[in-house]
C-alpha cells in the first residue's frame, strides 16, 4: 500500500474548507436577505399610512369693478334686482370722500329709488382703501322675497293693467305686483278689479276681497311741487277668497264647460230668438233664491248664490248670479252685452243690457223668475224707472222698441192665452197648481 503524501492529504482537505465557506457566506447572505425583507416590509407598510388631506382654502373673492358714481349706484341696483345680499367691490378712486358716496347712495337707493323703497330695508356698505383703490363691503337686507320682485309688472296702460289682472284673477292668485307711471289711487285699483271681474264671468268664478299697498306712501299734506312731475308708483294689490286656490280652479274648470255646453244648446234663427232661449233655459234650470237675495247687501260679494258658478253648477242664484250666468252665455255665443248693478224694490240688485239690432234693452232674467218673462225681457228705460234704480248716466240709454210680442208672434200668444185658460179652468175643478 502506497502512502499519502502531504500534498494529497492537503487535497483531501480542500472540498471541507470550501464547504465551510460557502456555508458560511450563504449564511451571511441570507442574514443581509432578511434584514432586506424587513427594511422592505417596514417601507410598505408606510406606503399605506392613512392620507392626511391639505386644509380648505377659500377661493379668491370676486370683485365688481366701479369707476364713479353713477357706476356705483347702477352697480348697487342691479344687485338689488338680482336679489343679492352681499358683495365686495373695487372702486377706482382718487379722492378721500369714498364712504361719504358709498352712504349717499345707499340713501338714495332707500328713500328715492322706487325699487329699493319697495324691496329694500337695509344697505350696510364700508369702503377701505387699498393703496391705488378702495374695496367696498356691501351687505343688503331685504323686506321682499325675491319671488316678489322678479314678479313685478311694468305697466304703460290701463288696458294692458286690466289684461295682467284678468290673467292674474283667472288664475286666482294672491298678489299682484304692477310698477307705473299711471296716476292712479286705490279706490282705482279696486274699480279696476271688479269691472275686470264682471266682464268676464266665465273665467273668474268669483270676486275676490282687495287690499292695496301705494309706494311710496303719499304724504298726509302733501307739498305744492315747482314743477309738475310724475311720479312712478308700485302698487301691491293682494286678493283674498273664502276658498283655497286650487278648490277655484276646479270651480272655473267646471264652469267654462257649463257655459259652453249653454251655448251649444241656444238655438234660434235670429239674436232675438237666441236670447229668449238662452233666458228661457235659465228659468227651466235655475231657481231664484229668496233668501239669500234678502241677506246680500253688497254687490259682488263671496256668496256663490250671486256667481255665474251658482247659477249653472247649484241651480239658485240671486239677481247678480242669474246676471252672471246670463252675461258668460251671450259673451260665448257672440252677443253684446253687459251687466248693471242696481236696486230692485229698493234692494241690491243686478241685471242684464244687451244689444239688438243698434238698439239697447233691459234683460232682467231673475224677476223672469219671480214675476213672468214678460216683465223683464227686452225693456226700456222707462219699463224700469219705477221699480229699478241704476247709474243712468254712465250706463247706456235703452230705447229700442223690439218687445217679446215681436219675437213668439201672434200664433204663440193664443196659445199662451190657451194654456192660461185651461190651467184657470183645472183649478176651478181643483186640478193643477195652486
Amino acid at each position: 500500500m502506497r502512502k499519502l503524501s502531504k500534498n494529497d492529504f492537503m487535497k483531501s482537505k480542500k472540498p471541507v474548507f470550501t464547504r465551510v465557506i460557502i456555508f458560511s457566506a450563504l449564511m451571511v447572505t441570507m442574514f443581509f436577505m432578511t434584514a432586506g425583507c424587513t427594511n422592505l416590509l417596514e417601507g410598505y407598510n408606510e406606503s399605506i399610512t392613512e392620507h392626511q388631506a391639505a386644509p380648505y382654502v377659500l377661493p379668491p373673492t370676486e370683485f365688481i369693478h366701479v369707476n364713479n358714481y353713477d357706476e356705483l349706484m347702477a352697480t348697487l341696483l342691479k344687485l338689488i334686482n338680482e336679489h343679492e345680499t352681499e358683495a365686495q367691490l373695487l372702486y377706482y378712486h382718487e379722492g378721500e370722500d369714498v364712504q361719504a358716496e358709498v352712504d349717499r347712495a345707499s340713501y338714495e337707493i332707500l328713500n328715492e329709488h322706487l325699487l329699493g323703497i319697495y324691496a329694500v330695508a337695509d344697505i350696510t356698505a364700508e369702503a377701505t382703501r387699498i393703496v391705488t383703490h378702495f374695496e367696498i363691503k356691501v351687505e343688503i337686507e331685504y323686506k321682499r322675497t325675491k319671488e316678489q320682485v322678479d314678479s313685478i309688472i311694468n305697466v304703460s296702460s290701463e288696458r294692458y293693467m286690466r289684461t295682467q289682472l284678468l290673467n292674474i284673477m283667472s288664475e286666482y292668485k294672491e298678489e299682484a305686483i304692477i310698477r307705473t307711471y299711471l296716476q292712479i289711487t286705490e279706490d282705482d285699483i279696486e274699480r279696476f278689479v271688479a269691472e275686470t271681474y264682471y266682464r268676464n264671468p266665465s273665467r273668474i268664478v268669483m270676486l275676490p276681497f282687495v287690499v292695496v299697498g301705494i309706494f311710496p306712501e303719499e304724504p298726509e299734506e302733501p307739498e305744492e311741487p315747482e314743477e309738475s312731475t310724475v311720479m312712478e308708483r308700485i302698487y301691491e294689490i293682494r286678493f283674498g277668497y273664502t276658498e283655497n286656490r286650487s278648490m277655484l280652479q276646479l270651480y272655473g274648470e267646471e264652469l267654462a264647460y257649463y257655459v259652453r255646453q249653454n251655448a251649444e244648446l241656444a238655438e234660434g234663427e235670429t239674436d232675438s230668438e237666441i236670447l229668449l232661449f238662452i233666458v228661457n233655459n235659465l228659468l227651466e234650470s235655475t231657481a231664484f233664491d229668496e233668501a239669500q237675495a234678502r241677506t246680500i247687501h253688497n254687490h259682488g260679494p263671496q256668496n256663490f248664490a250671486a256667481t255665474a258658478f251658482g247659477a249653472l253648477i247649484h241651480g239658485s242664484a240671486v239677481g247678480e248670479g242669474f246676471a252672471m250666468a246670463f252675461k258668460a252665455i251671450c259673451d260665448e255665443v257672440g252677443i253684446d252685452n253687459r251687466i248693471v248693478l242696481g236696486h230692485y224694490d229698493g234692494r241690491i240688485h243686478a241685471w242684464n243690457i244687451v244689444e239688438l239690432y243698434g238698439d239697447h234693452y233691459h234683460i232682467d232674467v231673475a224677476m223672469s223668475a219671480v214675476n213672468g218673462i214678460e216683465t223683464a225681457f227686452l225693456k226700456t228705460d222707462a219699463d224700469f224707472e219705477e221699480m229699478y234704480s241704476w247709474d243712468r248716466e254712465n250706463t247706456v240709454r235703452c230705447d229700442g222698441e223690439l218687445t217679446l210680442e215681436d219675437i213668439i208672434g201672434p200664433e204663440e200668444d193664443d196659445l199662451t192665452d190657451d194654456i192660461d185658460g185651461l190651467n184657470g179652468e183645472n183649478n176651478e175643478n181643483g186640478e193643477g197648481d195652486t
